[in-house]
């Protein structure tokens, strides 16, 4: 721990999502002597990382958890005295499916399975083992998801394993977010080892061992707390010794000597000598627009894929599925509308009353974005349609609730890194002035937390910390 400071720093962060909570955890962590305000617009704090127990069923908003493998979202749990609350997701969340030709596919564990699978064709098949062969990246390119699957994988590997998995993470368009951007460690693996196959063959030497996860299931358990996600939320509004205000709209920012000055919509003011926007950005746009009209210009740059969330629940038999897995997805062009679902009660047993299911569909996204407004009516009649044609299931729920997320899921398109360092440069103008959230650097619950640690050790040495990874 940093031993206190003189003069007690004043930050205020504007966000009462997790980026805002968790760093307002590392500052005080570090300097006992800092003042931290937090400053969350909704009556309620969490954003997107919100639960409801409606009925007996644990409905997420949104993510349903994180993965293991980040080691400062396990420290934050430490430090809130959570791991005892921790639920690790069921071993039958790593059976992962893509709806294909009719059907469900499972994403088959490891080469040798991947080969006899009817996920792909097999001249697509053939094309994926041809990726120690494919073409080098070319030069200057801010190439997209798709564009670097297709050159490495293939088409058809392209559009549907690339192109749903991109859906889900994103609810985006693989061919209009940037690889390097969305995800730099796949960029990475190519520049290190020239191929992704090469770099997982080196992984595999490193750690002695065959893979046996299913093609595309990500790294770590997907975990989760007892009693839903929010549970984090709530555990990190308790631990921050300094004001945590809801119902606090920010409506302006300006500089005063060397000091902030936050106009509220309520028509006070409150003073910092550091203030962090940690909310969406174009929130944080409006907040800067006075301060500084080229920030809050690159801020808007920064789009966003509305979603909508619907949860359906059913008695267990009632389904005709056995629901063994994590869910499954939808590439673009398949027929149904809706991206994906999630086989929460199989994923996290106790989500759904006893002898009861909960599923939850995705709907809308880049590609979509008129679904989140369509009529409650029309929107489940447009979810149970497509659950029928995916998964067999004819009965109408007992149970069904809806969340709709207008601003979504922040889009990471082509030049997206080029925009980061031209926002750096914009805040080095405006020394005190930084951001955080999901909206920059990953938009992973991981991502947020990792970015705090970072971002809280450079606001206490007075350091810039840059936006790009």
């Amino acid at each position: 721990m940093r031993a206190p400071t003189d003069d007690g720093r004043q930050v205020a962060i504007v966000g009462g999502g997790i980026a805002g909570l968790a760093l307002a955890c590392a500052l005080e962590k570090r300097d006992r002597a800092v003042r931290v305000t937090v400053l969350e617009a909704e009556p309620r704090l969490g954003g997107n990382l919100r639960t409801e127990e409606i009925d007996g069923y644990v409905c997420e908003w949104g993510p349903n958890g994180f993965l293991d493998n980040v080691p400062e979202t396990l420290r934050l749990v430490d430090d809130l005295g959570l791991r005892e609350r921790l639920q690790v997701s069921d071993d039958r969340a790593r059976k992962r499916f893509i709806y294909r030709r009719g059907r469900l596919h499972a994403l088959p564990g490891g080469p040798g399975a991947f080969l006899t699978s009817g996920l792909l064709s097999m001249k697509g098949r053939l094309r994926v083992a041809g990726e120690l062969f494919a073409a080098r990246r070319p030069e200057g390119v801010d190439e997209t998801i798709h564009a670097f699957a297709s050159r490495r994988i293939g088409r058809e590997a392209a559009d549907v394993l690339v192109d749903s998995m991109v859906s889900g993470v994103f609810g985006g368009d693989a061919r209009s977010l940037s690889l390097r951007a969305c995800f730099p460690k796949m960029w990475q693996m190519e520049t290190d080892h020239g191929g992704l196959f090469r770099a997982l063959f080196a992984k595999m030497r490193e750690k002695g061992r065959r893979p046996d996860a299913p093609i595309g299931a990500p790294a770590g358990k997907l975990t989760s707390f007892r009693g839903g996600i929010e549970e984090l939320i709530r555990g990190a509004a308790r631990a921050v010794r300094g004001q945590v205000r809801t119902g606090s709209r920010v409506a302006g920012l300006k500089r005063e000597a060397q000091r902030f000055r936050l106009s509220l919509d309520s028509g006070t003011t409150i003073e910092a000598d550091t203030v962090v926007l940690a909310g969406g950005a174009g929130a944080s746009a409006v907040i800067v627009e006075r301060l500084d009209a080229s920030l809050a210009a690159e801020l808007r740059g920064i789009a966003s894929a509305p979603i909508a969330v619907v949860c359906l629940g059913w008695a267990r038999d009632a389904p005709g599925h056995d629901l063994d897995g994590f869910g499954f997805l939808v590439p673009r062009g398949e027929g149904p509308r809706i991206l994906g679902a999630l086989w929460d009660s199989s994923i996290y047993p106790g989500r759904a009353p006893r002898d009861r299911v909960l599923v939850r569909v995705m709907i809308g996204g880049a590609c979509d974005p008129g679904a989140v407004d369509l009529e409650q009516g029309e929107l489940v009649d447009v979810v149970r349609r497509d659950l029928e044609r995916t998964m067999g299931v004819n009965e109408p729920p007992g149970f069904v609730h809806v969340f709709r997320h207008r601003l979504g899921i922040p889009q990471y398109a082509p030049g997206h890194l080029d925009r980061l360092a031209r926002i750096d440069a914009l805040l080095s103008a405006n020394p005190g002035l930084h951001l955080a959230g999901n909206a920059y650097r990953g938009v992973a619950i991981n991502s947020c937390i990792a970015d705090a640690d970072g971002l809280a050790d450079g606001i206490l040495a007075g350091q810039p910390i840059p936006s790009t990874p």
